[in-house]
């Protein structure tokens, strides 16, 4: 599924356009389909075609022309692009990927017939949307750290207590500390006796489930939008990557976690000379998690093993590095700077701003990628920070004023669509975005005002 080279990604519109003639034969041939599809794009500015995660067909006729590979055991996956798995069987199946079949049940049992299938905590649960004249069947997923290709294993109630033990640790780990390096130690032995008890696929599903959570605790837009998702129950399923901002000399400390947990690095991103900063996109191969992970980083670094080899501090920050230094390391008291959906992208951003939450200007608009933020949410920061900062030399005297009056930039929702199977970030043309994302430019002559989340 992952491309681990490195090499460059591109559109892949022979696989999108196989992927959507099978979405309209299921359209044609279940009843329940183009409902489904309108409460979506109604109800939470989103796509159908975005939220499947896997089809079951009779025919796989010119799946191979259009770019998919034989992965074993009668599927196919794209190598090259963001698309679902797609596998030969009896019968014609669709099935979307959802947060939890138990609230889309709730959410949605006085519109359809549904049959759940599974007991609470399985690893793997369904919802099929009954009906009996239909050839083809349509429903829900609920994946819990497995993947769709894997058989999975009954959990006796002894396993399931365990893990609903792991879910409350992960979300109640601690997250303020005074050292960082004491900050790793702690989280890498809560990791692991959430592996030890779990096992590794469960534990990292169970941990972005806390992560997705504690950021929405401290994100308006956030909380908007899963309200809306929430309302015909399919949550956070449509989640396309996870943004961790880091410090310098913490960064290697949260790729090793990261890979601990079971994620494989996939391409280094990097915005231009001007940008200051760099990324490493990491994935995991079962849980569908990937994670966005930003540090400061000069041009001559890109070129090294910058996510492996420790990066010295320096005494000039850059957008990344003065984020951490007012709010915190992602990984611990801060939480994640964004959570990126995929989304019917003008769709979206109208309903949302009907909610009262705006949309910044788009720092990405090709026909195969749209991407923006919402205007930031703005957040509190700590007197001791602000006084560290300013004796730094990292923000003025009148930025320090300023954060201390009114706060400074924390976290967005980001704003996805993503056509042609494309699966890639833009890396070109960002350097603006990321300046209008810095506190000291949002402090100085920002023009979007966020308020303060108390």
């Amino acid at each position: 599924m992952t491309n681990l080279s490195g090499s460059k990604w591109e559109p892949q519109p022979d696989g999108a356009a196989w992927i959507a003639k099978q979405l309209d034969g299921f359209r044609r041939q279940h009843p329940d389909v183009i409902p489904f599809e309108v409460l979506l794009r109604e109800r939470t500015g989103t796509r159908i075609i975005d939220w499947i995660d896997h089809l079951q067909l009779t025919s796989v006729d010119g799946i191979e022309v259009a770019g998919f590979v034989k992965a074993g055991d009668g599927w196919y996956e794209h190598p090259g692009a963001l698309l679902p798995v797609v596998r030969q069987a009896s019968r014609d199946r669709m099935m979307l990927r959802i947060d939890s079949v138990s609230d889309f049940y709730v959410s949605n049992c006085h519109r359809f017939s549904i049959d759940v299938t599974g007991t609470p905590f399985d690893l793997r649960r369904e919802a099929i949307l009954y009906d009996a004249h239909s050839t083809v069947d349509f429903g829900m997923i609920e994946r819990n750290g497995c993947s769709i290709r894997t058989d999975v294993q009954a959990l006796t109630d002894r396993q399931k207590i365990e893990s609903h033990a792991v879910r409350e640790l992960l979300r109640h780990r601690q997250r303020d500390f005074d050292n960082l390096m004491s900050a790793y130690d702690s989280v890498q032995q809560v990791v692991g006796q959430a592996i030890d008890t779990v096992g590794r696929d469960v534990a990292c599903h169970l941990f972005f489930e806390a992560e997705r959570a504690y950021w929405q605790g401290r994100n308006r837009a956030g909380q908007v939008q899963f309200m809306r998702q929430s309302s015909i129950g399919v949550g956070w399923g449509n989640h396309d990557h996870h943004t961790y901002r880091s410090s310098r000399v913490c960064f290697s400390r949260l790729i090793t976690l990261l890979e601990m947990l079971g994620f494989q690095c996939r391409e280094r991103f990097y915005a231009g000379l001007e940008a200051g900063w760099g990324a490493q996109v990491i994935e995991h191969p079962n849980c569908g998690v990937v994670i966005f992970a930003d540090v400061d980083l000069s041009p001559d670094e890109i070129a090294n093993d910058f996510s492996h080899l420790p990066l010295e501090s320096r005494t000039r920050l850059g957008t990344i590095g003065l984020w951490c230094a007012l709010h915190g390391e992602a990984m611990f008291d801060a939480g994640m700077h964004h959570l990126e959906c995929q989304f019917d992208f003008d769709g979206a951003r109208r309903q949302l701003a009907e909610f009262g939450v705006n949309s910044m200007k788009p720092f990405t608009d090709f026909p195969f990628l749209r991407q923006c933020f919402t205007e930031g949410e703005c957040w509190k920061v700590r007197p001791d920070r602000i006084a560290s900062a300013a004796r730094a030399g990292w923000i003025t005297p009148e930025q320090a004023a300023r954060f201390a009056a009114e706060g400074a930039v924390g976290s967005h929702l980001e704003i996805l669509e993503r056509n042609a199977g494309y699966r890639g970030f833009n890396q070109t043309g960002i350097n603006e975005i990321i300046r209008r994302t810095d506190p000291r430019y949002l402090a100085v002559d920002g023009p979007e005002k966020p308020v303060i989340n108390q």
